[in-house]
């Protein structure tokens, strides 16, 4: 008896000193959590007229995305568990196969500038969203391999230029400019991040807006969305129709909305509203507060990527913790910009909510990437900092794991 009691006790201290830890960011797996099933509950709303108006059954599109976000969590399951390190072996084939989607789309599709004219499989595939995920685990791994030369011209500066030049021009050929743009955008922030002199990528960035801009104004979509947007800054009436038709759901919402399911803006015009335009449907339905909420949600996302990645066990882990977080945020923040008037029209997807297979599996895929960088930290206790160099420099310059000041006397 006296025994039982004290094996009582001894738990009952254990229990009361050892709290349980998940090997997983938690604030970042509940955010995750919380847009998936609003998501799932905006796409319902906002989908059966479309899918009706497609000639099928009312819950076709809710359906599939339900489907998709089984297979988005499996693949992030899987990820999560999956040592980020092993993806060196499989690199160049992802890379490789990446291309050669892009490539197919060009010739089996006509480059019309439709959301059609980018995918495969009868619209199931995009591959513009899977090269956006893989040129970030590309980069991490090609600049975390050449830390200790990433400012040498011929190592480093002219073939990263050559690798996201053809991935640029692969998909803007297409053409996709927001994707095409997303890709330069996160190749400069890895090349800073990895230690790349500011001074060059300054020189860089001036050079591409310089290019870039004209180029995309060749396009004749490029040249319609920003003339509209440019015109639309001087008078809102006279913006595309899909932004009059955003901001009126917009206006319409308030800012507690006008009920789950009641939008008519949905009904009468707003385009693509279960998936470009999902951030106007959850505007109107659930009003400006709800939008916040859906902000917010992104913001801790953004935090706790942002987290991860400065406590990552190496750089390449921070590299790309920091790219995959910065793509589902960059992406998010051009969808909902675009539906308040702030940018031109891109026709990007809203990560985690708007309904479509390639963007959900994908954008679900990477995060559990990230959360094995996380894992990866917890795990390894070896790599823990002491609380003298808790704070880390994202762009530290040793390229490989930090060794403890417990091992250096």
């Amino acid at each position: 008896m006296g025994e039982g009691t004290y094996v009582r006790e001894q738990t009952t201290k254990i229990s009361k000193n050892k709290s349980i830890r998940l090997p997983f960011d938690v604030p970042m797996m509940l955010a995750v959590l919380v847009l998936l099933v609003f998501g799932l509950l905006m796409v319902y709303s906002a989908s059966w007229d479309f899918s009706i108006a497609m000639g099928r059954e009312s819950t076709y599109l809710f359906g599939r995305q339900v489907l998709w976000v089984f297979l988005g969590l499996i693949g992030a399951t899987v990820a999560s568990f999956f040592n980020y390190h092993l993806y060196e072996k499989i690199l160049i084939p992802m890379w490789v196969g990446t291309l050669l989607l892009l490539f197919a789309v060009l010739i089996l599709n006509d480059p019309s500038g439709n959301e059609v004219s980018r995918m495969l499989l009868s619209g199931s595939i995009q591959p513009s969203e899977l090269a956006k995920a893989v040129i970030v685990i590309y980069l991490s791994f090609w600049l975390y391999n050449r830390i200790d030369s990433i400012n040498d011209v011929q190592i480093a500066y002219i073939p990263l230029g050559v690798i996201l030049g053809i991935t640029f021009a692969s998909i803007m050929a297409q053409p996709d400019l927001s994707a095409a743009i997303t890709v330069l955008i996160l190749g400069v922030m890895l090349f800073f991040l990895a230690g790349g002199d500011w001074k060059i990528i300054l020189l860089v960035v001036v050079i591409a807006l310089l290019v870039g801009l004209p180029l995309v104004y060749l396009y004749p979509t490029g040249r319609e969305r920003i003339t509209s947007y440019l015109t639309s800054l001087n008078n809102p009436l006279e913006s595309s129709y899909h932004i009059q038709r955003s901001l009126e759901a917009v206006v319409k919402g308030g800012w507690l909305g006008v009920g789950i399911g009641q939008a008519d803006t949905k009904f009468t015009g707003l385009p693509l509203a279960p998936t470009d335009s999902i951030f106007a449907v959850i505007a109107e339905e659930t009003g400006i507060l709800g939008g916040l909420f859906v902000v917010g949600l992104f913001v801790v996302f953004v935090w706790r990527g942002l987290v991860i990645a400065k406590n990552a066990p190496d750089q390449l882990g921070s590299l790309l913790a920091f790219g995959l977080t910065a793509w589902i945020a960059i992406e998010a923040m051009m969808n909902m910009a675009v539906i308040v008037g702030l940018l031109p029209f891109t026709g990007n997807a809203l990560p985690l909510v708007s309904a479509g297979g390639s963007s959900m599996v994908v954008t679900l895929t990477a995060i559990g990437i990230i959360m094995n960088v996380s894992r990866t930290t917890k795990l390894q206790k070896s790599s823990e900092r002491s609380p003298h160099s808790a704070v880390v420099d994202l762009r530290r310059r040793d390229g490989r794991g930090r060794v403890s000041r417990h091992d250096r006397s």
